[in-house]
């Protein structure tokens, strides 16, 4: 099945191409029996390359996130512990998981 955002994509789009690549025959045979239905190698090539993109963008305003926090600590002087941080993400991770143990052992009506 072919997915919206690619038939949009195909139609409003002038197309352009990313360079072949070679690779070992192994890993071709890998991405084959990974393929869904009706998915080609070339779509799945290009959904590929658009989630690293995002991925990639993602980690860059991260980054960026992070850099920006560090120079306001700086300017202000206030920092907090790593202790405090691992504190903190712990706790949210035990309320996360104590919420998913009351979920799931309520019984459906």
């Amino acid at each position: 099945m072919v997915e919206a955002s690619h038939l949009r994509y195909i139609n409003l789009m002038k197309t352009a191409t990313i360079p072949a690549i070679r690779v070992e025959p192994d890993l071709r045979d890998e991405v084959k029996q990974v393929l869904r239905d009706g998915e080609s190698l070339s779509a799945f090539v290009e959904a590929s390359v658009r989630d690293n993109v995002r991925r990639r963008k993602d980690h860059a305003a991260f980054l960026e996130r992070g850099i920006a926090s560090l120079e306001a600590a700086k300017r202000s002087g206030q920092y907090v512990s790593a202790a405090t941080v691992v504190r903190k993400l712990e706790d949210r991770l035990s309320e996360a998981r104590a919420g998913k143990r009351g979920r799931s052992s309520v019984e459906p009506e």
